[in-house]
């Protein structure tokens, strides 16, 4: 695998949409949410691999109170058609 075969790119995805559903599967959705935005940004993608921090991050507040949105950086490798989602940053908490 060559350096140059892969694309990378930061990306902040707005995860508002899950509150509108149910309360009780929110971070689920919140998931499903990051994956057809990889796909969408990233057609050629067959496979989208979502790191076990972002995934954490997600959960971090449990299952009913996911994030707002989030700041990934995405891998693209071109020869093996495949995308990974990576953590970049967790969101700074306004305290007023």
């Amino acid at each position: 695998m060559s350096e140059t075969s892969i694309v990378r790119a930061i990306h902040t995805i707005p995860l508002k949409r899950v509150y509108y559903g149910r309360r009780t599967n929110r971070a689920d959705r919140a998931i499903r949410i990051i994956r057809k935005f990889v796909l969408r940004h990233f057609k050629e993608a067959e496979r989208v691999v979502v790191d076990p921090g972002v995934n954490e991050y997600i959960w971090s507040r449990g299952r009913e109170k996911p994030p707002r949105y989030i700041v990934v950086e995405i891998r693209f490798d071109k020869e093996l058609k495949t995308a990974k989602v990576l953590l970049v940053r967790r969101a700074r908490k306004i305290k007023k």
